[in-house]
């Protein structure tokens, strides 16, 4: 019998992932069933999970200590503990507290399908972790950057680490650096807070930041590979604030989701500085990879934690080591630690030395088409149905209709790929601002681009990689292919890709193919199947709704062979 492993993430993107035999067949972030952006509490996605699998072993993969979480009266357990145990009484429980990077590590390691491999953390904040200082004092700082080496079945040691804290100390304690100023992400947080948004939404920082340049009146923001302290205020493990009060030009104050929400909102300074965090922390993180290369001398790294989803950083990472084999783990959040929990325990007990390449992030729960049908005839007053052809939805977008699309399992991470998927013709000139329009987002953010596989070189400049499957690269658009597909190509001549194969994705691929016999361009614009604020949509029910909480008017559920088109 197989050997079913779920691993957990309790706590922002709360996160379950199911093991079998060592192979990833689920995965699910709890805001896609609890409709709650970022929910921390995984009791939905668990139910899901053991109500159709028989789970040998639980994998808690927080940073709380089992003693600090609150029981539940009638067993004193941890909740998650208590709800697995209904399903199986004699479930094994496994800690991994205080082990929130060696879990990342795992994740990134484990999906990578290398061997043996080198391993960068950039994190926000990880667990918090004590060290000796000397015979009278003891430090204590949350782990931020660290490097590791992993080879099979589960071999890990940890090289380097970087800690932050909250008091005014710096310290080198062999391998650890304990610094109070703030560290990559950190540093990319408060500046994505200072602009007005939530410190996790760094996305936006990185979409405005092509529209700055180089402004001399912003202080540095880093010094001596650390964020400057006279300019950021550290707060762990939450976020980082940040101070300008020595500078009149940033004396404002910001309200989070009410700036930013026109061009006349929008002042060059703060176009500048997201520009400076972006291009600074590309070079922290620059060398950090030529640190792990130092350390391990080993030329295969993978990349995880919360800044490894900077498509941008990883493009520019890509060009600037061609002879280094880099994986950018797709589920690099702390989602993601659901995943590197579940695997390392599994390897453990298993001594398992198969290696497994992560090739599809298609993870979701399996929905059967008879339910989908029915709910979708539950709907009949709101949506006319009607029978359709790849080449008909294809023709559709081509005259400027946005499109949703809703088939097979959901994608797992952040990323929409063509399961969850808002598409338009990227074609357009007018698309991105007609989109973001009708997404409700703020009109600098770009949107991306799935592109048939054997195409890709033609419109972008891959940098030697062989595809894009994950949309985990902003990859140079070639200069005469930029106003074609105007739509997707961002301000700085870039676009976020998905590479696809009839393999990976049969229904998706096919409307691509028509779509460039119509059009000529092997391209479709994508973006994810949700509203601005709203996680992507994860069943039938939902993607209806969003449809009618929106102007959007199509929906093609290829399974089904529909067009749903809204009354």
């Amino acid at each position: 019998m197989a050997y079913n492993v779920l691993g957990i993430h309790p706590g922002h993107n709360g996160a379950a992932a199911l093991v079998s035999d060592g192979e990833l067949v689920y995965y699910l972030e709890e805001e896609r069933f609890s409709r709650m952006k970022r929910d921390g509490n995984p009791f939905r996605v668990m139910v899901d999970i053991c109500s159709k699998y028989k789970v040998d072993e639980l994998v808690i993969g927080g940073t709380n200590d089992p003693s600090e979480w609150n029981g539940l009266p009638w067993t004193n357990e941890s909740p998650y503990v208590a709800l697995i145990r209904k399903y199986n009484p004699n479930v094994k429980i496994t800690w991994l507290n205080h082990e929130h990077h060696l879990i990342h590590a795992s994740c990134a390691f484990y999906n990578s399908g290398f061997n043996k491999a080198a391993i960068l953390i950039i994190d926000g904040a990880g667990s918090l972790q004590s060290h000796n200082l000397n015979e009278q004092q003891q430090i204590q700082g949350y782990e931020c950057e660290s490097i590791w080496t992993a080879k099979y079945p589960g071999e890990f040691k940890s090289l380097y680490k970087t800690y932050g804290k909250n008091d005014p100390i710096r310290a080198r304690l062999g391998e650890h650096d304990f610094d109070d100023a703030v560290t990559i992400t950190k540093c990319y947080e408060a500046v994505t807070e200072f602009l007005g948004w939530d410190a996790i939404e760094g996305g936006k920082t990185m979409g405005l930041a092509p529209y700055g340049k180089h402004n001399s009146n912003i202080p540095t923001l880093f010094k001596n590979g650390r964020g400057n302290r006279d300019v950021f205020i550290p707060s762990y493990p939450r976020g980082a604030g940040i101070d300008f009060k020595s500078n009149s030009i940033f004396d404002r104050t910001r309200e989070p989701d009410t700036f930013h929400r026109n061009q006349n909102e929008l002042l060059d300074i703060e176009a500048d500085l997201a520009w400076q965090i972006q291009n600074d922390t590309q070079e922290e993180v620059a060398k950090l990879i030529e640190k792990a290369i130092d350390l391990t001398g080993l030329n295969k790294v993978c990349i995880a934690g919360g800044y490894g989803l900077n498509c941008v950083t990883n493009y520019v990472i890509k060009k600037k080591f061609p002879n280094i084999e880099i994986y950018h783990e797709p589920i690099s959040h702390d989602g993601g630690t659901a995943i590197g929990a579940a695997k390392s325990v599994y390897h453990e007990r298993k001594n398992d030395f198969k290696k497994r390449k992560q090739t599809s992030i298609y993870l979701g729960p399996k929905y059967s088409t008879k339910i989908i049908d029915k709910s979708i005839k539950s709907y009949n007053n709101m949506f006319n149905t009607y029978d359709i052809k790849p080449e008909n939805v294809a023709k559709l977008i081509s005259e400027n209709n946005i499109v949703t699309i809703f088939q097979g399992r959901s994608e797992a991470g952040p990323r929409a790929l063509g399961n969850r998927s808002i598409l338009y013709n990227p074609t357009d000139p007018n698309g991105k601002d007609f989109v973001n329009k009708v997404k409700n987002r703020e009109w600098f953010r770009p949107f991306a681009g799935t592109v048939l596989l054997e195409k890709a070189h033609e419109y972008f400049d891959m940098a030697g990689l062989e595809e894009s499957p994950f949309m985990m690269y902003a990859m140079d658009v070639w200069p005469d292919k930029q106003e074609l597909i105007k739509a997707i190509t961002h301000v700085d001549g870039t676009c976020r890709i998905q590479t696809v194969t009839e393999e990976q994705n049969p229904h998706y691929y096919k409307l691509i193919q028509e779509f460039e016999k119509i059009t000529g361009v092997p391209i479709l614009f994508n973006t994810s199947f949700n509203l601005a604020g709203d996680p992507l949509v994860e069943t039938i029910e939902d993607a209806l709704d969003t449809m009618l909480k929106s102007e959007m008017k199509y929906m093609y559920v290829p399974e089904l062979g529909y067009l749903l088109e809204k009354k």
